[in-house]
C-alpha cells in the first residue's frame, strides 16, 4: 500500500533549486535511506514528506489517517519541560499513562540519559537529540521520518537502535551517513542528486554498484549522441538545401541533439595537503587525570603519540573522551598530570557541536558573518601541495561557489557548515589533527574523500567517533573507555569488536572464581592505558624486545636496498625487470622510513628512563 506520494514536486531555496519535477513515493513497510551531498535538499525531503513544508510546485498526497513522527537534525524543546516530559510530549496512546511512561524511562536509559527530572532546555545537543529520538520512537507512528538519528550515539545505542528499526513494523524514511547503519536497515536506497530523485530497490552496498551501472549507462549515452552530433555537423558543413522539407527535418534533428545536456558531472571536494612538518618530539600526556562534580572521568592516562599514528577513542557518551581531546589541545587543564607538546607541533581541533553562542570556541559562527570572512579570518592563503591558494580558491574546492561565500553563515545548512568548519581546520595547516565527530553531518561523499586525505595526511590524527565504518577505516589503534579505566586495542572497530567478544567467552569459559579481570576489579588494580605501566617510566616487554632487535632490522633493510640498486644497475635495459626492482625498492625505503621513526621514538623513551633512574 502506498502511504505518501510526492508528484513532479519543483522546490527552490532562495534562487537554488532544489528539486525540479521529481517524483518519490513510500510503501508500507518499506525501510528508506535518503543520502546525497549538503545542501542538495535532504532535509527539506523529509519535511515535504512530513507536511512541514510544501514544494513550490507539484502535489503531495497522503494516505488517509496514517501517522507521521518525525526527529529534526537539531531537535528543539520547552525551556521548562524536564526530561521525561519532552519524551512524553505528544505521546497518546491507547496504553495507560502509567505504562507510557515506564517504557519512556525504559527507552531514556537505552539512551543513556538517567536524570529523568533534568531540565530538556539545558543539557547539550547531543542529549536533546537522543530525547528527541526517544519522542519520536515512543509513539505509534505508521511512517517513522529521521533526520540524522545516530548521530550523539555511541556504538551500543547505534546497535539497540539498528534492531529497533529493523523490527519496526511500519514504513521508515531516514537521512543518515552511517554507512554501516544504512547498509543494515535499509532496504531502499534514494538519492538526490541535481535536483533528481532517483530510487534503488536495495541496501548501500546493493546502491553503490546501480548508481556506477547508472552512470555508465549515462556516459554510454553521451559518447552516442555525440558521435551522432560530429555527423550532422559534418554534414551541416556541407550546405544544407533549407528548402527542402526532408533537410529541414535534418536540421530540426541537428538542433534538438546539440541543444540536449550530456550528464553533468558533480563538483568533486578537493582536499590537498596542508599540513606543517613535524620535528621529534610529538605530543606525550603523562598520567591525565580530570573529573568533574566529584566524578573521575579519566585516571592517569597516559600515552607518547607517535608521528603518523591513526588513534580512535570510543566509549559511552559523557565517558570523557571529548575532554580528553580538549586537554590534548590546551582547551582544558588536567586536574593532574601534564601535556608535554613539541615545538613543531600545530594542532588543529574539528568540535563536534558547531557554536553560534560562544565567541570564544574554536568552532564558533556567527551567524551574521559573511563565509569568505570566517575562512579569511584564519588565513588569507595556504600553502599546498599545489602552491599558493587563496581563501576564496580553496573554498571552491570545498564546493562553496563564489555566489555563496558572500553569503551569510546562518544560510548553510548544518552539514555545509561542518564542511566550511572542516575548512578552517585545515586552513590552519595543522600536524596534529583532533577529530571529535567528525562524521556527524558530513556527507557520504565528503566523508569518503575525507577518509583519503588522511590516508595520504603527513601527521597524527587523534580521532573520538561512534562511526563504526569511519573508525575501521582511518585508525589503526583504539582506546576504549571502560568502567572508569582507558583500555588499549590494536586494529579498527572490527577488530576491537572481535577482541572484545573473545574476552567474554573466555570470562564465561573460566572455571567459577578464577576470571582474571574479575579478580582484578576486587584487587582494586586499574588496568592501565598504552603499556600498563606504573607512575614511573618503563619499556614493556615488547617494547624491550623491539628495542634490542630494531636496529639489526634497520640494518638488513639498508643492506637489501643497496643489493636493490645493484640489481637496478645490473638490469638497466630491462624495463619490465627494471620496474618491479623499483617498486621493490620504494616499499623497502618506506618500511626504512617506519623503522627508523620508531627507533627514533624507542631511543628517546629509553633516554627518558635512563634520566629517570639517574634521579
Amino acid at each position: 500500500m502506498n502511504l505518501i506520494n510526492i508528484e513532479n514536486i519543483t522546490k527552490y531555496y532562495t534562487d537554488t533549486p532544489l528539486f525540479e519535477e521529481a517524483s518519490f513515493t513510500v510503501d508500507e513497510m518499506e525501510k528508506v535511506g535518503i543520502i546525497g551531498i549538503n545542501g542538495t535538499g535532504k532535509t527539506t525531503l523529509l519535511k515535504i514528506l512530513t507536511g512541514m513544508e510544501t514544494p513550490d510546485k507539484g502535489t503531495v498526497t497522503r494516505a488517509n489517517n496514517i501517522v507521521i513522527r518525525y526527529l529534526a537534525q537539531t531537535p528543539d524543546f520547552h525551556k521548562d519541560a524536564t526530561v521525561l516530559e519532552a519524551v512524553m510530549e505528544g505521546n497518546y496512546r491507547h496504553d495507560n499513562e502509567w505504562s507510557l511512561e515506564s517504557d519512556a524511562r525504559t527507552m531514556l536509559q537505552r539512551l543513556g540519559i538517567s536524570d529523568h527530572g533534568q531540565k530538556a532546555g539545558t543539557m547539550s545537543g547531543g542529549q536533546r537529540k537522543r530525547i528527541a529520538l526517544a519522542n519520536t520512537l515512543l509513539s505509534k507512528a505508521d511512517v517513522l521520518v529521521l533526520d540524522e538519528p545516530t548521530n550523539h550515539l555511541d556504538s551500543a545505542m547505534a546497535d539497540w537502535l539498528e534492531a529497533y528499526l529493523k523490527n519496526f513494523r511500519g514504513a521508515l524514511v531516514m537521512v543518515t551517513h552511517d554507512r554501516y547503519f544504512l547498509d543494515s536497515v535499509s532496504n531502499r536506497i534514494v538519492e538526490i542528486d541535481k535536483g533528481k530523485i532517483y530510487s534503488y530497490q536495495t541496501n548501500y552496498t546493493g546502491f553503490l554498484e546501480l548508481k556506477a551501472q547508472r552512470e555508465d549507462m549515462e556516459l554510454a549515452t553521451e559518447r552516442k549522441r555525440q558521435s551522432i552530433l560530429r555527423v550532422e555537423i559534418e554534414w551541416m558543413k556541407r550546405g544544407a538545401r533549407a528548402r527542402s522539407t526532408k533537410q529541414k527535418a535534418h536540421i530540426q534533428r541537428y538542433e534538438n541533439l546539440a541543444a540536449q545536456r550530456g550528464p553533468q558531472q558533480d563538483a568533486q571536494l578537493e582536499l590537498s595537503s596542508v599540513s606543517t612538518r613535524m620535528g621529534r618530539t610529538t605530543v606525550e600526556l603523562r598520567n591525565i587525570t580530570k573529573g568533574y562534580d566529584g566524578r573521575t572521568l579519566i585516571h592517569d592516562f597516559s600515552y607518547i603519540f607517535l608521528k603518523n599514528d591513526r588513534v580512535g577513542f570510543i566509549g559511552e557518551n559523557g565517558c570523557g573522551k571529548s575532554t580528553l581531546m580538549r586537554i590534548l589541545c590546551g582547551m582544558e587543564q588536567p586536574d593532574a598530570g601534564e601535556v608535554i607538546t613539541g615545538q613543531t607541533i600545530r594542532i588543529g581541533y574539528y568540535a563536534q557541536e558547531i557554536r553560534s553562542d560562544r565567541p570564544k570556541d574554536p568552532a564558533y559562527m556567527e551567524p551574521d558573518m559573511r563565509v569568505i570572512d570566517y575562512i579569511r579570518n584564519t588565513a588569507e592563503y595556504v600553502q599546498t601541495v599545489d602552491g599558493s591558494v587563496s581563501a576564496s580558491a580553496m573554498l571552491e574546492r570545498f564546493l562553496f561557489p563564489p555566489e555563496k561565500q558572500y553569503g551569510l553563515l546562518g544560510k548553510l545548512s548544518g552539514g555545509e557548515r561542518r564542511r566550511l568548519n572542516l575548512l578552517r581546520v585545515l586552513m590552519e595547516a595543522p600536524n596534529v589533527l583532533i577529530l571529535d565527530e567528525p562524521t556527524n553531518d558530513l556527507d557520504i561523499q565528503t566523508l569518503t574523500i575525507l577518509e583519503d586525505y588522511l590516508d595520504h595526511f603527513d601527521g597524527i590524527v587523534a580521532a573520538v567517533s561512534h562511526d563504526r565504518y569511519f573508525l575501521d577505516r582511518v585508525v589503526r589503534r583504539i582506546f576504549a573507555f571502560e568502567d572508569g579505566m582507558v583500555r588499549q586495542y590494536e586494529g579498527g572497530f572490527t577488530d576491537y569488536q572481535a577482541r572484545r567478544q573473545q574476552e567474554a567467552e573466555d570470562s564465561a569459559d573460566a572455571p567459577a572464581g578464577r576470571n582474571p579481570a574479575r579478580a582484578e576489579e576486587k584487587a582494586g588494580v586499574r588496568l592501565k592505558s598504552v603499556k600498563n605501566r606504573q607512575d614511573r617510566l618503563k619499556f614493556s616487554y615488547k617494547e624491550q624486545k623491539e628495542y634490542e632487535s630494531i636496529e639489526d632490522e634497520i640494518a638488513g633493510l639498508e643492506e637489501k636496498i643497496d643489493q636493490l640498486d645493484k640489481e637496478m644497475a645490473a638490469n638497466a635495459s630491462d624495463f619490465a625487470k627494471l620496474n618491479v626492482l623499483a617498486g621493490d625498492k620504494e616499499r623497502t625505503e618506506q618500511l626504512l622510513e617506519e623503522r627508523m621513526e620508531r627507533w627514533m621514538y624507542l631511543q628517546d623513551l629509553a633516554e627518558k628512563i635512563e634520566e629517570q633512574d639517574r634521579k
